[in-house]
């Protein structure tokens, strides 16, 4: 009979080993430390150092005259605008060109972490893999210096681990010390064990059933897209030449004589440059250089196949979802993980400017230049989340604010055998053209990737730098001068407000004055200056005015990069495109056709980047379900704007209605409502979209709309009959969708009330139903439209009868 261990043995067993695997760690930590310098670089500013970047026509202009550079970066992303740090640093002549924007690609679309990589240390330990031990320990030592040298976009953020069975406490508690160790000088803070009680208090909507304990470590987060940038304009100030919007057409081969220093001369086919394209201005040039660098992430394959048409592929590309929704999901300051999800993987919990992330997923791909979020990965990681909360909290489809997709760049090295076997770091390869290619990495070991990238290339290319690599500890644009009480300037010498001059201050740093200096008085007493793009955040227009001087030449370019107003609240980004278009096309003098072009370019964007049409797919999705109590309240006030029994809604029977009401609002917030509930986007509102929104509030399938959000501010006053007061306790009335129904009287701008004439025409419905509730109005008067109306069903929760549509 086998012999059975009391739980007490197993625990103390448990805590052996981990204890041991940690004393190994710790011995090879030891060891590593006798090899590192007594001290860690001093932060200081680049030799060279203008008092501002120059215009991109002068970047361009720049470029195209130059005889040679010493390096020509294709990428504009973290590790190409790295490399151009670095290089300029060195006192190399570098110029760098990205087809898109800066960060457009892969960049901007992180977990928004500066980490080391709790999971690569878990399988180090497991595996006893040295390899992964050094990665993250060298992701480690990059995570303290990243937080340094941007202070500002940058910032320590505790994450949760929860666990829920005992004998995991010591197995994580084991490896989340070992993480700490393996810091070194560059811990950010101690991990640290806490009791169920206090897990549930610091992390309030976790589910506390099953729930042990928890423990809480320290990565490092920031603005992805705002450090991409910061990142190109540091190397534009140190004298490189960098310019988004140029495409890479064709490389400039020669035919030259290698000397291999043994008295050997061979004749080579080299990469000397490369042939661009200004998309903007549609203006093709040449840029001459000593060596060129492919660092454009996903697109590394079609590159080099650029320069080798038969060159293997090697990137293996992985889609990785995320969605944002509202703050209330995760504590201001405190994310959590979920170390092993229903597959397999890790999924983060993280507050971001004000909301909360989830994600990521990894998916295989192909490489597209619109990567696109899926149903299924967003249900994928609201099960996930729904699985961590409490029930309390419901999960709801239509709290997704955004969703995106980032093509995370996996790599296989070309320079082994085994292409079966994909790199876990990062890969250099220079073909025998010369073309340098980065492959792999991840943000937080950019600086690393860069340094290594820039030996290759002096190396491989002869180049003579002035000095070796110094961007350890270089303070990017925006940090030198910079403190978490800057914002406080803002206010006083502007009289902007505090939340405007929080975010205009952790954005742009010690140059967020310059922002300030392009604002408008908002007329008001108080703020003074800073007018906002949308209401509900804190970014303002003069911010497109500084993006345009930050080469934003595209709507996308400010929703996306230079604000994260897509990636917040997509609902956000479309309602604040026509001003940043309005100021666009005042800075950049647009004509009508322009401006409409980068409209619908924009919309685009939102539709199939942004994860716009899946909220609009899970409203259409929803079936309507409603009271007949709802149906007549909504009828009797429809027939009342639609006074010419058209069946539908224009915004001219609004606009008409509205001056009968006294109502006040502006022909541009009933656009936005009209947008809101047109899905046909026909320019009338039909009676199947309006009660599709209804029913969607009802469900949770949306979360909010501009009716309630009218309410709320009280732009509208319902003059509801009393025995349909929502307020009233007696009402048998869903609360959100009545006061969505409330507000139609007064607010919807063309209302889609042909629904409600499919569902009561003569045809579909028995008279005695319409005579039940319109005994007023003749049945004849009544459109018969197509619409199939299911049968009266029982609905236990309400307690009524309601009307389904099939």
């Amino acid at each position: 009979m086998p012999r059975r261990f009391s739980p007490r043995f197993i625990r103390h067993g448990l805590l052996l080993c981990t204890s041991a695997i940690g004393t190994g760690f710790l011995g090879q930590y030891l060891v590593d430390k006798n090899k590192v310098k007594a001290a860690e670089p001093a932060l200081h500013r680049p030799d060279v150092w203008l008092d501002d970047f120059p215009s991109r026509e002068v970047q361009i202009d720049k470029m195209s005259k130059e005889p040679e550079y010493d390096i020509v970066v294709v990428g504009g992303g973290a590790t190409g605008c790295g490399i151009a740090v670095d290089a300029a640093s060195r006192g190399l002549k570098v110029a760098l060109v990205e087809k898109y924007d800066f960060s457009s690609g892969t960049s901007s679309r992180s977990t928004k972490l500066i980490h080391g990589g709790v999971r690569y240390l878990q399988k180090a330990i497991m595996q006893l893999d040295r390899e992964q031990y050094h990665m993250v320990k060298e992701a480690l030592s990059e995570r303290g210096n990243l937080l340094k040298i941007a202070p500002h976009l940058s910032y320590p953020l505790p994450i949760m681990l929860p666990v829920y069975k005992w004998y995991l406490l010591p197995y994580f508690y084991a490896g989340i010390k070992a993480y700490d160790i393996v810091s070194g000088r560059q811990l950010l803070r101690w991990s640290y064990l806490i009791s169920k009680t206090k897990a549930l208090e610091l992390f309030p909507m976790l589910k506390k059933e099953k729930l042990v304990g928890a423990i809480v470590y320290y990565d490092g987060q920031h603005n992805d897209a705002r450090m991409n940038i910061a990142l190109a304009f540091t190397a534009a100030r140190m004298g490189a030449n960098v310019a988004n919007h140029c495409a890479v057409t064709e490389f400039i081969h020669e035919t030259t004589q290698v000397d291999h220093g043994n008295g050997k001369a061979e004749t080579k086919k080299l990469i000397r440059g490369v042939k661009c394209l200004d998309r903007y201005r549609n203006k093709e040039f040449t840029i001459r250089a000593k060596c060129v660098v492919n660092a454009t992430g996903p697109y590394t394959d079609s590159i080099r196949q650029m320069d080798n048409p038969t060159a293997p592929k090697i990137c293996q590309p992985s889609s990785g979802v995320h969605v944002v929704l509202p703050d209330y999901y995760s504590p201001n300051n405190m994310g959590l993980l979920d170390p092993n999800t229903s597959d397999g993987r890790v999924i983060f919990f993280l507050p971001w400017q004000k909301h909360t992330m989830a994600g990521t997923t990894d998916t295989p791909c192909e490489v597209t230049d619109y990567p696109s979020p899926s149903t299924a990965d967003v249900d994928f990681i609201l099960g996930e989340v729904k699985n961590y909360l409490s029930s309390a909290v419901q999960v709801r489809r239509g709290d997704v604010l955004a969703a995106w997709s980032g093509i995370r760049p996996l790599v296989l090295n070309p320079d082994k055998k085994d292409t079966q076997s994909i790199a876990r770091n990062h890969i250099i390869h220079v073909s025998d053209t010369g073309l340098v290619t980065i492959g792999g990495g991840k943000w937080t070991t950019y600086r690393q990737m860069a340094e290594e990238t820039v030996d290759r290339c002096v190396s491989s290319a002869n180049l003579q730098p002035k000095n070796g690599c110094v961007t350890k500890g270089l303070i990017l644009t925006g940090g030198e001068k910079w403190t978490p009480t800057s914002y406080i300037r803002l206010v006083q010498d502007y009289g902007i407000e505090t939340e405007v001059a929080v975010h205009l201050s952790n954005t742009y740093g010690d140059q967020a004055h310059k922002v300030a200096d392009l604002s408008s008085l908002t007329g008001k007493r108080w703020p003074v200056v800073g007018k906002r793009l949308h209401e509900e955040f804190p970014y303002i227009e003069a911010e497109v005015i500084y993006a345009v001087k930050e080469y934003a030449r595209t709507a996308v370019d400010i929703l996306a990069r230079r604000t994260r107003l897509s990636f917040l609240n997509v609902i956000a980004a479309e309602e604040a495109l026509p001003r940043i278009i309005e100021i666009m096309a005042k800075e950049l003098h647009w004509n009508e056709q322009k401006q409409k072009e980068e409209t619908d370019r924009a919309k685009t964007f939102l539709l199939r980047e942004m994860g716009l049409n899946l909220k609009r797919d899970m409203r259409r999705n929803v079936p309507i379900n409603f009271t007949r109590e709802e149906m007549g309240y909504y009828m009797k006030h429809f027939r009342q704007i639609d006074v010419d029994n058209k069946g539908f809604l224009t915004l001219s029977d609004l606009k008409r209605h509205l001056q009968v009401s006294t109502s006040d609002i502006s022909e541009e917030e009933l656009r936005i409502l009209m947008r809101e509930v047109d899905q046909n986007q026909n320019g009338i509102i039909e009676t199947e979209e309006f009660l599709q929104l209804m029913s969607a509030l009802n469900t949770g399938a949306v979360s909010t709309s501009h009716f309630v959000k009218a309410a709320r501010i009280g732009k509208i006053k319902s003059n509801a009959p009393p025995e349909l007061n929502i307020l009233s306790k007696s009402s048998e009335l869903n609360k959100n969708a009545f006061t969505v129904l409330l507000l139609f009287q007064l607010i919807i701008p063309a209302p889609r009330i042909s629904i409600f004439f499919r569902l009561c025409s003569k045809k579909n419905l028995h008279e005695e139903y319409v005579n039940k509730f319109y005994v007023k109005n003749s049945i004849e008067d009544f459109i018969p439209l197509n619409f199939n109306v299911g049968k009266k069903k029982k609905d236990s929760k309400r307690g009524s009868n309601t009307i389904t549509s099939r």
